[in-house]
């Protein structure tokens, strides 16, 4: 049996509203998958720190205040400064499609819209860590 695949879970800002969070990481957790939800207004600094203490695989970030364009590139940053650019950054929430593409340059590896099937996230979660937890 392989290595479980580690996901952290987290809002970041300071958008209230965790429910589609909270269903996504109870779907991961039904799936198999350990999760680590940090809970409501995260900084990046935090998300980062929490991120490589926990020894995760993948980041999932939940927004929906429009700070998607600051947050997420700062987390990929503070990641690379730390040399844990090999943990994955996915989201979800309310972005924009023509934001969609920037940040997936900047090294998002995939964002989720609202309304999204926890299956189509498990499966891009498996597929994108099955070199790293075989």
């Amino acid at each position: 049996m392989g290595k479980k695949i580690r996901v952290l879970v987290a809002k970041p800002g300071l958008d209230g509203h965790d429910r589609g969070a909270k269903v996504v990481a109870n779907a991961l957790r039904d799936a198999g998958m350990e999760v680590v939800y940090t809970g409501l207004h995260q900084t990046p600094e935090m998300i980062a720190e929490s991120a490589i203490q926990e020894d995760v695989d993948v980041i999932g970030l939940s927004i929906l205040s429009g700070a998607h364009l600051t947050m997420f590139p700062r987390l990929v940053e503070l990641l690379a400064e730390r040399g844990a650019d090999h943990i994955k950054i996915i989201g979800g929430g309310i972005i924009p499609d023509e934001d969609i593409a920037r940040l997936e340059e900047m090294g998002v590896s995939r964002l989720f819209g609202p309304g999204t099937d926890t299956r189509d996230i498990i499966e891009f979660i498996r597929k994108s860590c099955a070199d790293s937890v075989s």
